[in-house]
């Protein structure tokens, strides 16, 4: 992401003409939250930040002290080329500051960064990641999700009519600085992915942030509807967001060996370890709505059983194979994600999970190359293979008992996350569904 000093950023904005700037953070389960400023409050906010109350954000502060200030970072400004070009619009993502100018424990954005301090506190540089978002194109945000085509992988015909969608959504990521890389149809009918170049963990988690905006307001032009939600439609492949890792020491790839039959780093196999060991803790971060489940389930390329290999995408972590000459490229593609969690908090964990394999010594088992789907559950019992939990409500309970969670959250966000997911648990539990009415009502 390109560095800008608040000097810069306001003299972009009297060259452009922006007249407002919105300022963005989100809330605990990574809902954008914003709000917007004159371009003459500019020049106090990038000094003092702008105040708000934090009473009403998901996750946030109790009313008697929810005295909040959202500090832009202007490292993160960029006009919004959706918005008019008379009198533009810009955007900046903020850090939350207490009254006393601290950072604030609840922000999901200060979360990550304290992981990448303990990153560098164990000698690494970048934590690099290129997370590959899925969503859907619906006609409607209605209760009927109707699909705009019938194409599939990589379908380059008359089936895939939301081509000009996903051209005009790269030009908009790009006017925003956001690099791509590629895009195409997805394997479900009206599911799309547009790959954004890999980069810094928290450059990255703004851009998810961002993607998911732009993505949606580029739909509504079109008159249609995006949607991340990671499983909304039922026989088809659910919405992932397989997520590549890699560790680097200056410019060398942490993760890369000459040396190993693998060409794995002793780093590597140990950060791949402690996600492994940590995955089931680590569940109800990055897959978090009760939605999720439906989409961790065998059959539908979402990976369940906790294992790694090299070409098998039925483990929960790939690593791709090495070509020479490209030792930069080495990397781990945990697969387990999907694309409606919280970037910064689902960053974290994953951070911590695999750090804490490196600072422990975790040993990584040997690779699993078979169809994990196609193995009995005696099979992958006798194989040592534990699953992902098989819902919100079991992944929660959990995390509670995790203190490795709760060390990467900290003490305020692992507690109002926890909460909050066993209340949606809760609440989702006790519905009557269509399917048990239409099952059970005509014959009990």
């Amino acid at each position: 992401m390109a560095k800008r000093t608040p000097a810069e950023v306001l003299k972009i904005v009297k060259e452009q003409d922006v007249k407002f700037i919105r300022l963005w953070f989100t809330d605990i389960l990574g809902q954008v939250k914003s709000f917007a400023i004159t371009d003459n409050e500019l020049a106090g906010a990038l000094e003092n930040g702008m105040g708000f109350d934090g009473s009403s954000i998901t996750g946030y502060q109790s009313i008697e002290e929810s005295d909040m200030i959202a500090m832009p970072d202007p490292n993160t400004f960029q006009i919004i080329p959706w918005r008019p070009q008379e009198k533009k619009v810009a955007r900046m993502i903020c850090d939350i500051l207490t009254p006393e100018r601290q950072p604030y424990e609840g922000d999901p954005r200060y979360v990550l960064k304290r992981a990448l301090e303990r990153m560098k506190q164990m000698g690494f540089v970048h934590y690099y990641l290129g997370p590959e978002l899925e969503y859907f194109y619906f006609k409607n945000n209605g209760s009927a999700a109707e699909i705009l085509d019938k194409g599939g992988y990589f379908d380059l015909t008359t089936l895939d009519v939301a081509s000009d969608l996903r051209r005009d959504t790269i030009f908009a990521l790009e006017a925003m600085g956001i690099p791509i890389e590629y895009s195409h149809h997805e394997v479900g009918p009206s599911q799309h992915e547009i790959d954004m170049r890999y980069t810094d963990a928290l450059d990255m988690a703004d851009h998810v942030i961002t993607y998911r905006i732009v993505v949606k307001e580029i739909a509504q032009k079109y008159g249609v509807y995006a949607t991340f939600m990671p499983k909304p439609l039922f026989g088809q492949n659910g919405s992932g967001m397989h997520t590549h890792q890699s560790l680097f020491k200056g410019t060398a790839n942490a993760f890369f060996s000459k040396d190993d039959k693998y060409n794995l780093s002793e780093a590597a196999k140990k950060f791949i370890a402690g996600q492994l060991k940590h995955a089931q803790e680590m569940s109800p971060v990055f897959a978090q709505w009760v939605n999720s489940y439906k989409r961790l389930v065998p059959g539908y390329e979402a990976p369940v059983y906790i294992a790694w290999s090299k070409r098998n995408r039925s483990a929960l972590i790939r690593v791709p194979g090495y070509h020479p000459g490209k030792e930069k490229a080495i990397r781990a593609e945990l697969r387990c994600p999907d694309p409606a969690c919280n970037p910064y908090l689902t960053f974290a964990v994953m951070l911590h999970a695999g750090l804490e394999g490196i600072e422990k010594g975790y040993k990584l088992p040997e690779p699993m190359e078979k169809n994990l789907y196609h193995l009995s559950s005696a099979e992958r019992k006798e194989l040592g293979i534990e699953s992902l939990p098989d819902s919100l409500g079991e992944a929660v309970l959990i995390a509670e008992e995790s203190s490795l969670i709760k060390k990467a959250l900290g003490e305020h966000v692992f507690t109002r996350f926890i909460e909050l997911k066993k209340k949606e648990w809760e609440d989702y539990r006790i519905q009557i569904t269509k399917y048990e009415l239409e099952r059970l009502l005509p014959v009990l």
